[in-house]
């Protein structure tokens, strides 16, 4: 009997249906590519629609068991429109991989409302809802995994990546307790949790008005807290041996696992992230990570200088 949860590999009609969002650049694509080298799969890789173009410029093209779909994951009809498509033509999702992601950097007193809101519901509001639409299916055929990519910014938060962590620590909860609750049923969810990445995608990050200003004008108050952290992050993901096709290979390996964990650390510095987050009390970790932030020791004194003058 199989497991609840695994492909139905006793039925040779069945082909698992794997839907990644997000997949038309970073580990969206490096898993795109990978999934693509196995032909029992049906894919649907969806990106927003000034994105799909991209596909075809990396030679990604639709085929008997390629689709490509426009799904900007904000939008309630575009979700919709692609799961019963699927439910409909294919049968429903075997395997969702929620991918698609937003990065913004800002403080927290110039963070805007509307900012605050764009990230929430990219990276947590949009992907809830949309593995709440593949629920039914799974449920009603007792099978069924949703891969969360989740970020070791969903178990520490950073200076001037505030939004960013909000939006991951929101999944986190609200995925943990979806696994509770699905699993009963045959469904696993995991939270796939990849620290720093050596990819272009940090460069893509979003920065708001002010805190654009900040980065650009000396005498702002938190000038220093985005010219350190800026190049704190950008050293780490010099330096990190991860890559999208690296994190890829991993969760790809999790698709196979018969008993897949809640949590999955990719990448060494997530591992360690969590190690001093769960044993170091409370105190020394918030001592120790105020007092390792570069140059900290003088963030804000250069407004304070000028003002005085």
């Amino acid at each position: 009997m199989d497991e609840p949860g695994a492909p139905r590999k006793s039925d040779p009609r069945h082909v698992e249906v794997v839907l990644v969002t997000g997949a038309s650049v970073g580990l969206g694509l490096a898993l795109a590519r990978l999934l693509l080298e196995d032909e029992s799969r049906h894919l649907v890789l969806t990106a927003r629609a000034d994105s799909l173009p991209r596909f075809a410029e990396l030679g990604i093209r639709e085929g008997r068991r390629v689709w490509l779909r426009a799904l900007d994951i904000t939008s309630a009809a575009q979700r919709w429109s692609v799961v019963q498509e699927i439910e409909t033509e294919l049968g429903g999702v075997d395997t969702l991989i929620n991918n698609a992601g937003i990065t913004y950097r800002t403080v927290a007193e110039y963070a805007t409302a509307a900012e605050l809101s764009h990230q929430m519901v990219v990276n947590y509001e949009g992907p809830m809802a949309l593995a709440a639409l593949v629920l039914p299916s799974m449920r009603k055929r007792r099978r069924g995994r949703i891969i969360q990519i989740s970020s070791a910014g969903g178990l520490v938060a950073m200076p001037t990546m505030g939004l960013y962590s909000a939006s991951k620590f929101a999944l986190e909860a609200a995925s943990e307790a979806m696994h509770y609750e699905v699993r009963p049923f045959g469904i696993r969810v995991t939270l796939v949790q990849p620290g720093f990445i050596n990819s272009p995608g940090y460069r893509s990050s979003v920065v708001g008005r002010l805190s654009r200003q900040a980065t650009e004008q000396p005498g702002d108050p938190y000038h220093l807290h985005f010219e350190h952290m800026d190049r704190l992050v950008g050293r780490l993901m010099a330096l990190t041996s991860a890559t999208p096709e690296s994190v890829a290979r991993r969760v790809i390996k999790l698709m196979r696992r018969r008993r897949p964990p809640l949590r999955m650390l990719v990448t060494w510095d997530a591992r360690l992230l969590w190690w001093f987050r769960r044993f170091m009390p409370q105190a020394a970790y918030v001592w120790l990570t105020y007092h390792t932030l570069p140059g900290v020791s003088n963030w804000g004194r250069r407004s304070a200088e000028k003002t005085r003058l």
